[in-house]
């Protein structure tokens, strides 16, 4: 390393936030990124330790740890303590197609299993990753040329996600010809309308939309692929006002074996968009959405119109409750809170997680600890107190005169080891509920599972998660000749570094299929 004893010399520092009473006032990013002199010296916290977990992106007692795209972090944090951000830019770009995405809205998996954390704080990785993409864009480092040598074969790519972003990426790069459909109005599937701007600016997802249409990647918006209109009708919610905020009245569609004839490999890459409902008596009030629609409906209008069309779900002067204690939960509160809400309560059905590591929790495994994310801060700044109540779940929706919800029937949880299976149940505490006013109410419970219709439309099989059947894990094959699977719709609902860590294999199994071999890596 450039600077041996960096990590003993300098503190972990990094970008400074506006105070949420400040940043709520729009939906704009927050951060403001460290000096590129004071991002070296971040850089040189780095060890360069001989087994540096944090870009191994192994499996330790069921969960990650390290970075699933085995990003080469020692190497360019080194680079970029020298002050070599060409050579940084070109190390990153070696195993991350999207480095400008994953520097944003990943939860660092790196940095938690980082050496530094045996006896204190990690390496700022991901800002450092974030500092040399934008230098890399700010100095016209990222490659838009167009390939010298066509291969003269097609692949259509379902869904413009992270994972078949990353497909069409890897592909054109290899001289394929390769088309993108995106039932949306714009690329970049949840990244573009189901995550919120104040996580990811739109004009970063629309500034890599750019440079891959220069590298001849063509993009086929508002189109649905199904074998009719009636197999595509699952795509809407079940709540009629949520449906027409959705609705995209310019929709066209395209037959499967149509795609299938014309291209030599298809990839399905549409997510995992098929939400977990909550079963309860009340459940057909009005005013209860899933929170991916109601978080797509706030970016759409705030990227079509400044919310002045009006098409979203507007929280300002109500009661909100948000089911789920997830990252998706979290950024329902952060928007809820933006818009002017009353109140917002958040339900999470597990205990509250323990504020350090425990014994049976050491690193480098990923810490189970609480966390109070950016959503979670605002809401204790503007009410006063955190918004998240434990061990609680809904019971019953309580409708009004006209049927819009007004409350929720709440009942608290006692979660037991089972001593034969050794998992955790949970059973509800007798006498124990309780009601909570709300007029808005956000289900984020997770995913089932990808919507079927696509599925269905290409004849591919699902397994009992409802996710696209492979050989095996690590397999993108499907059942049908030339028909390819990535990102959550081959795992099920996961994080952007193994969208993309997915896209990157996928498209390797394209090749080899097109081609009976592949360099790409």
């Amino acid at each position: 390393m450039g600077k041996p004893t960096g990590f003993l010399e300098y503190e972990r520092k990094t970008s400074a936030e506006l105070a949420p009473k400040d940043r709520i006032k729009n939906f704009n990013e927050f951060h403001t990124p460290l000096s590129r002199d004071e991002q070296r010296k971040q850089a040189a916290r780095c060890m360069d330790c001989g087994v540096p977990f944090c870009q191994a992106g192994m499996n330790i007692c069921g969960m990650t740890s390290g970075c699933p795209l085995n990003n080469l972090i020692p190497e360019w944090n080194d680079m970029l303590y020298n002050d070599n951000l060409e050579q940084a830019f070109a190390r990153l770009s070696k195993t991350n197609c999207f480095p400008e995405f994953t520097s944003r809205v990943c939860p660092a998996l790196c940095e938690k299993a980082c050496t530094c954390n045996l006896n204190g704080d990690p390496v700022s990785v991901r800002e450092n990753e974030r500092a040399i993409i934008e230098y890399a864009f700010a100095n016209d480092l990222v490659n838009d040329k167009q390939p010298k040598v066509h291969s003269g074969k097609k692949v259509a790519v379902i869904g413009s996600g992270p994972s078949g972003l990353a497909v069409a990426d890897q592909l054109i790069g290899r001289g394929h010809d390769v088309t993108v459909y995106e039932r949306s109005d714009r690329p970049g599937g949840l990244l573009m309308y189901g995550i919120p701007n104040m996580k990811l600016e739109k004009q970063i997802i629309d500034r890599r939309i750019d440079v891959m249409k220069k590298r001849g990647i063509k993009f086929v918006l508002n189109t649905e692929v199904a074998t009719g209109k009636a197999s595509a009708k699952a795509v809407c919610p079940k709540d009629d006002q949520m449906t027409g905020y959705l609705k995209n009245k310019n929709l066209k569609y395209v037959k499967a074996e149509d795609l299938l004839k014309e291209y030599d490999a298809v990839v399905l890459a549409c997510g995992a968009a098929n939400p977990r409902d909550i079963k309860a008596p009340g459940r057909d009030a009005k005013g209860i959405y899933f929170a991916v629609d109601f978080l797509k409906t706030t970016t759409m209008s705030l990227v079509n119109s400044g919310f002045a069309d009006k098409q979203f779900v507007n929280c300002k002067g109500k009661n909100v409750l948000v089911i789920g204690g997830g990252d998706t939960g979290n950024d329902c509160v952060g928007t809820a809170v933006r818009e002017g809400a009353v109140s917002v309560t958040q339900l999470e059905m597990m205990p509250k997680a323990p504020d350090t590591r425990t014994p049976d929790n050491p690193w480098p495994e990923w810490p189970k600890i609480c966390k109070t994310d950016y959503g979670q801060q605002e809401a204790i700044a503007v009410y006063g107190h955190d918004p998240r109540i434990y061990e609680t779940t809904v019971k019953e929706f309580i409708k009004d005169k006209d049927g819009n919800v007004k409350a929720a029937k709440c009942v608290k949880l006692d979660w037991k080891k089972n001593p034969e299976t050794g998992r955790m149940t949970m059973t509800e505490i007798e006498g124990s509920e309780y009601i909570v006013d709300c007029d808005v109410v956000l289900i984020a419970a997770g995913f089932l599972g990808c919507q079927t219709y696509v599925a269905e439309s290409f004849g591919v099989e699902l397994n009992e998660r409802t996710n696209v059947k492979t050989p095996c894990p690590n397999s993108y094959t499907t059942n049908v000749p030339k028909v390819f699977v990535a990102g959550d719709m081959h795992r099920g609902q996961s994080l952007v570094v193994w969208a993309i860590r997915e896209g990157r294999e996928a498209a390797m199994a394209v090749e080899e299929l097109l081609l009976g071999y592949t360099n790409l890596q």
